[in-house]
């Protein structure tokens, strides 16, 4: 059988395995009928969700990705919040099928800040002693006229305000809603995420915090509200049963003490979303690829964006895969790709 011989490969004994979990393994292998799969080092063009019944059956050591957080990015244009939940929910359900037995998926995810709820009551909160901010939607948009291929930072630089006020004009991310329009609550998504990585039959393994900076550029805001500054998104960690490897030995001894052992990992994001909307930075990704995989195992990225999870594989000697829905994104990373392996040998299995 096709498992029973990629399996073979890992040194994994299929018959050793409590029942439950062997027909688990078989199917949905044998509802796949494909035979050319997908290959490593290299970013795939596409949707995961069409793309991930490509990749070659219990193969993946590792994937990590952030999915859009359905928080009004360009790249989230006409996503509702069904369809939002659809695609992270299919997606995670297509992981079991990929990863190898004992490998991880490692989703970075934050909750919803700004989740409009219609049903709430339209009350305006009366906000004391702060400074408001005369720049409009209007404004922006005339900004925008002239420079159609502004990016946010860019545009808060030219009308002398915040990220976070050009966010909210244009987008309608206003925490504290109002009394002519909806008002925002949080929407917690750990739940969900879980949900769907149980029913897919995988296990939540560990969930850690990721502790960054202020989520804007070139301002040190603070909340207008009672609601906290977002300084802080998560890191779920979902194993598939199967033979887990734990090897303190992939990381120095004070690499264990200080973050390879710890909830909370504390890194700066990235301070410049210029090719990117949403990039995280290196050390997310490296962190996951060295904690949790050997070199030249596979690393997967769903949404690969500008592919910085492709760049930490190459620095750590491992393969990877990568799948991007927008097509200026898979031609920007295969750029970076490209300069990368100038400098790094890419290791190939």
């Amino acid at each position: 059988m096709e498992f029973q011989s990629t399996v073979e490969k890992q040194g994994f004994t299929l018959h050793r395995q409590p029942k439950g979990l062997q027909d688990l393994f078989r199917q949905p292998v044998l509802a796949a009928p494909i035979r050319s799969y997908i290959q490593p080092n290299e970013i795939y063009h596409g949707d995961a969700r069409s793309l991930l019944p490509r990749v070659e059956p219990n193969s993946v050591a590792l994937s990590v990705w952030s999915p859009p957080y359905f928080v009004g990015k360009e790249y989230e244009a006409g996503l509702s919040f069904d369809d939002w939940k659809a695609l992270i929910s299919e997606t995670i359900r297509l992981h079991f099928q990929v990863l190898k037995p004992g490998g991880f998926l490692v989703v970075n995810i934050s909750d919803i800040l700004c989740f409009k709820d219609p049903s709430l009551p339209r009350i305006q909160a009366e906000v004391l002693n702060c400074r408001k901010v005369a720049v409009t939607k209007e404004d922006i948009i005339a900004v925008l006229s002239k420079k159609p291929n502004a990016k946010r930072h860019e545009l808060a630089k030219i009308l002398n305000c915040s990220e976070q006020t050009i966010d909210r004009r244009l987008n309608g991310n206003n925490v504290r809603g109002g009394k002519y329009s909806a008002q925002t609550r949080i929407r917690i998504v750990g739940g969900l995420v879980e949900e769907w990585a149980l029913s897919a039959g995988l296990i939540p393994y560990d969930r850690r915090v990721w502790v960054k900076d202020a989520a804007w550029e070139n301002s040190k805001w603070f909340s207008l509200s009672y609601r906290a500054v977002d300084e802080f998104e998560y890191l779920y960690f979902f194993w598939k049963p199967g033979p887990l490897k734990i090897d303190r030995t992939r990381l120095t001894q004070a690499e264990w003490r200080d973050w390879g052992s710890r909830g909370v990992w504390t890194f700066p994001s990235v301070r410049a979303n210029d090719d990117h909307e949403a990039k995280f930075p290196l050390e997310l990704p490296m962190r996951t690829i060295r904690l949790l995989t050997e070199p030249g195992e596979i690393v997967l990225d769903s949404f690969s964006g500008s592919g910085t999870t492709a760049l930490a594989a190459i620095k750590t000697k491992r393969s990877f895969i990568g799948i991007e829905l927008l097509e200026s994104y898979v031609s920007l990373s295969k750029q970076k790709i490209s300069q990368a392996l100038t400098q790094e040998e890419l290791f190939v299995s």
